[in-house]
Formats: C-alpha cells, structure tokens, sequence
C-alpha cells in the first residue's frame, strides 16, 4: 500500500455545499440566508446583538480589589501538635511531617488539648493556643515573617505586634 492509495471510506465524506451561483442550482438566490436584511448582507461581528449593549460589555470586567499587603497563614491546630513527635516545633518540622503546607506563614489554633511541653516556634499564635502551650509547660516563639522584597504597609498585621 502506497500513500497514494489511501482514501476515506465510501460515503464517509461530501462535497461542500456550493451555494449563491445563481438559480439554477441548489442553494441559489439568497443562498440559505433567507430574505433581506441585515442578515442576508456581508457578515456580522461576532456578539453583535443589533445594537443593544453586547452581553461582553454588560458583564462588569473586575469585581473587588485584590489586597496586596493581606497576610495569610497556614493553619495548625493544638490538636494537631498533641501527635507531633519531638520536643521542638518549627515551621522546617511540620513541612517535613507534612502538617503544613510548603509555602506561607505558620500560624498555631486553639483546638484540642494540649498535655505535654512544647516549645513552639511560629508566625503567629491564637492567645488560647498560647495560654494552652505555656500552661502545659511550654514556650512560645513568635518568628519574624521572611523579607518579601516590599516594604510592610502602614496598619498592616506583620507591623502592629
């Protein structure tokens, strides 16, 4: 078999429809575009509604701001800490047990007991969660947040501590 010998099945394909060449054929006269009218002249653009306001310019672009100084945390519950095996808690640890998530600030919650001594270190702590941690025993580090490259903006969360 040569590529010159491959070919469609027989009846899986059709010639086009050859329309507008005159009355004598099929498809002639208005060539299946009806009569008169706009539609029945040159093209239309696409979403064009006949001169109401397009659905694309009556849907509003963007909605909101997107907040550039907002601080987010991964969150860590008491709970959570309880099964944690070591006597040292770090951001570097919980990624490396997969507690948390391996971008974002670390930021420790207040549910669930707590019954052993902890040392915590974290970007932020719930002041229940603090009040867990040091009457178990325990301490409480609160890190810096790594340097973002802008500067903190005034009123922001990282900058009020």
């Amino acid at each position: 078999m040569k590529i010159h010998d491959l070919a469609p099945p027989p009846g899986s394909t059709h010639p086009k429809r050859r329309v507008g060449r005159g009355t004598g054929g099929k498809g002639g006269k208005t060539a299946g575009r009806g009569t008169k009218g706009q539609g029945a002249r040159n093209n239309i653009k696409p979403g064009f509604e006949g001169g109401q306001l397009p659905l694309v310019q009556r849907i509003p672009k963007l909605k909101g701001f997107k907040n550039p100084f907002r601080v987010s945390y991964v969150v860590v519950n008491l709970d959570a800490l309880e099964d944690f095996d070591g006597p040292v808690v770090s951001p570097e640890t919980l990624r490396a047990k997969g507690l948390v998530h391996k971008h974002g600030l670390v930021k420790v919650l207040g549910r669930g007991e707590l019954t052993r001594k902890l040392d915590v270190h974290a970007h932020a702590v719930s002041k229940s969660a603090e009040a867990a941690i040091t009457g178990a025993g325990g301490t409480v580090t609160i890190l810096a947040p790594p340097f973002t490259g802008r500067p903190a903006a005034k009123g922001n969360a990282l900058t009020n501590r």
